[in-house]
């Protein structure tokens, strides 16, 4: 029996509805497979069609256009003489299926439903498909009949059933099956079977890789065995990244690790592994007997071998040794997802480059970094040959340039493609904010212009005056609160029509042939959004935004990793920099500064966001929780005025989230509207409430027991 085999397993960036450019993909990904010996190859989750087809997957067409695809794989000779686990959509009795297509030499073995699906977070797979909700079930499936008339026949198995080959036995989870408590692989492995293949379409997230991957170790530490892990990589059409680092591990043992972030559109991970260490891993008494009771796995035999042969000593297959975990800090998780994402949004939009307001704030500074950031690791694809990025490089940069033009640094491609503005008022905006702008704009290259906007300002405050009488003032000159919020918004959303003006018209500013209009990058962060601390319609609104589910404290420490990593001196003066929005005049004892607008810091409501949403708590069950994390900051009362202002501001500003702009999906405490986080946006009143009673019950009666002397102020 043929001990070593080699596997592989991918990360493609596929894009949703593009089918032929998928289809090149996956077709490059089986090639680069078998060039490197492999016998086995997995690829991603509803990798033909791509995963965030979203309400796409209830169209007919992307059934019918999966089929022509999958024909043009069979077909294909050089797609041949190696065992293939591909994903896409299939419809069976009328239900539709996210499924796995097992192929090998133009005939479909199997269609292995998934059975346990994503419905959480930002995923709503049972909005489009039903679980296979019968654990070893098999029947069988019509085939279209161009499939049929290449297969041979009419029918093929669907259902939860396994591969048999003369040396192994291999089986096929999904994504979330992973992630529930008893995942097939339990029982499959109980069955015999010996590799897994798991095709995920799993984004990025913050300190997420960790858990992912101590699942999967944990898979084979336990049942022993080979382990598969495929999942997208890139920006396919929506707010999520995802982030790749497809993987081979062998009884909880890595031995291969793809990137985690990367522009490459193919990436192939081979490894080669030996058999026998899971059979030898799996020599437990007490394992032997709980296998025969596990469910029977219907097995799908097949005359093809993963090894090469009864006596199959190769000198040059040498078996791949462990290897360390490899995770990116979170600082340079912001460097490396938002930026790839970013690249992926302009080259398939076809858009001339982006455009962001730069304040002089960290917010924008954050941003503005992220861009450049971007540009570094296009120039780093470029030095490793990467012919694609050099392709969409001469599209989108070189219009400017002739023909063959590629960058010698990431600013010059910076310059070409990335365009700062600030947008100052004369009486407001301070000299250090438009000076750390200016610096900031000429140490990463891009193309900067700097203005004021008081004539746009005055013209559109004195309407009122003029239609009315009425003549608003800021509160430092007498004004009322509405009218210092007012001529706020006026600035905020001035500086956000002048933005996508300039934003459409500076490619031809610039004598850029064919014209082109600039993305907009918006630059709120996440904890901004939750308490509600912008304008409707302002700077925050834009195409979309790389830094919308970021916290600030988050993007802080991004902005100190990237001051030494990128070596840009200047962004410490953005660390020391009060945070302010800079809409009220200044004067000899007043500066603006949101924390003190805000009525809380940004820690303390990077605290309330994951409370909320990730602990799932509402104002009374977060009021108690935090009387014990803070006990030694604050007193009951003080934490009772701290989450009673929080809820109140989240609730009157919750409508902003209808409207905010798309984001990178980041932060496990994302108040998204749009898909993640699903919430009313008209509240009743949050002080007469019965959870806010509740709490000044609670305070009353803690203070009677002489629990009610704090450590600071409210």
């Amino acid at each position: 029996m043929g001990r070593l085999m080699t596997v592989a397993t991918c990360s493609l960036n596929q894009w949703a509805l593009d089918f032929e450019g998928n289809l090149a993909r996956i077709k490059e990904s089986i090639h680069e497979a078998k060039r490197r010996g492999a016998h086995l190859r997995c690829g991603p989750e509803l990798e033909v069609c791509g995963y965030g087809c979203l309400d796409h997957f209830l169209e007919a067409d992307l059934y019918l256009h999966c089929w022509e695809m999958c024909l043009m794989i069979l077909t294909d000779e050089t797609c041949n003489d190696i065992l293939l686990d591909i994903g896409m959509p299939v419809i069976h009795r009328n239900n539709r299926f996210n499924c796995r297509i097992i192929a090998l030499n133009g005939k479909i073995l199997l269609i292995r439903p998934k059975l346990w699906l994503a419905n959480d977070g930002n995923y709503r797979e049972m909005r489009y498909f039903i679980p296979w909700d019968r654990p070893t079930h098999v029947e069988e499936y019509y085939l279209p009949r161009m499939i049929a008339k290449v297969q041979g026949s009419q029918k093929v198995p669907i259902g939860d059933a396994v591969i048999s080959t003369p040396d192994t036995c291999f089986g096929a989870e999904t994504c979330e099956e992973l992630f529930t408590p008893n995942s097939p692989h339990n029982t499959m492995g109980l069955n015999g079977v010996e590799i897994f293949t798991n095709s995920s379409g799993s984004h990025h997230s913050l300190r997420k890789l960790d858990t992912r991957i101590s699942l999967i170790q944990e898979a084979t530490r336990k049942n022993g065995g080979v382990y598969l892990y495929s999942n997208q990589q890139g920006c396919d059409g929506d707010r999520l990244y995802y982030d790749g680092c497809a993987m081979v591990i062998v009884n909880g043992e890595i031995i291969a690790q793809g990137s985690q972030f990367s522009l490459n559109d193919v990436e192939v991970i081979t490894a080669v592994v030996d058999i026998e260490e899971v059979r030898a891993y799996r020599f437990a008494p007490s394992r032997g007997i709980q296998s025969l009771r596990a469910p029977t796995y219907r097995r799908i035999e097949t005359t093809f071998s993963l090894s090469t042969g009864e006596n199959d000593f190769d000198p040059k297959a040498v078996p791949s040794s462990r290897r360390a975990l490899r995770v990116h800090k979170p600082e340079e998780e912001i460097a490396l997802g938002p930026a790839c994402w970013l690249w992926d949004y302009l080259r398939r939009s076809k858009a001339a480059g982006f455009l962001v307001p730069l304040s002089g704030g960290i917010d924008s500074c954050a941003t503005a970094v992220i861009v450049f950031s971007m540009c570094r690791i296009v120039m780093d694809a470029l030095k490793e040959g990467n012919a694609q990025v050099n392709a969409d490089v001469q599209r989108v940069a070189g219009a400017y340039e002739a023909e063959g033009w590629l960058p010698k640094t990431p600013q010059e491609l910076c310059n070409r493609i990335f365009h700062t503005v600030y947008m100052g008022m004369a009486s407001q905006s301070s000299k250090e904010t438009r000076s750390r702008a200016e610096r900031l704009a000429r140490d990463i290259g891009s193309y900067h212009t700097d203005m004021n906007i008081d004539d746009v300002f005055h013209a559109e405050k004195n309407l009122l005056t003029q239609s009315t009488g009425f003549e608003p003032n800021f509160k430092v000159h007498g004004g009322t609160v509405a009218a210092n919020l007012a001529l706020q918004n006026i600035q905020a959303r001035t500086r956000m029509v002048t933005a996508y003006y300039f934003a459409q018209m500076l490619p031809s500013v610039r004598g850029r042939p064919g014209g082109g209009g600039l993305l907009v990058l918006g630059s709120a962060n996440v904890d901004e959004a939750l308490r509600g601390y912008l304008t409707k319609y302002d700077c925050s609104s834009a195409d979309i935004n790389p830094i919308g589910s970021i916290s600030k404290t988050d993007l802080k420490r991004f902005i100190s990793w990237a001051r030494h990593s990128f070596s840009l001196p200047i962004l410490e003066e953005f660390i020391e920099a009060t945070p302010t929005a800079e809409l009220e005049p200044i004067t000899s004892d007043y500066v603006q500064s949101d924390e003190a607008d805000m009525g809380m810091t940004y820690v303390e409501l990077s605290v309330f966001g994951k409370l909320r949403k990730e602990a799932k708590l509402g104002p009374y069950g977060m009021f108690q929780r935090l009387l014990h994390d803070w006990k030694d900051q604050y007193s009951p009362r003080e934490v009772a005025v701290k989450v009673k202002r929080f809820h109140h501001f989240y609730a009157i500003n919750r409508h902003k989230m209808t409207t905010i702009t798309p984001a990178y999906h980041a932060e496990g405490y994302s108040p998204d509207d749009n898909r993640f986080d699903l919430r009313p946006f008209l509240y009743p009143a949050q002080y007469d409430s019965w959870s806010f009673k509740r709490i000044d019950e609670e305070v009353e009666r803690l203070e009677k027991m002489g629990l009610g002397v704090g450590k600071a102020e409210g």
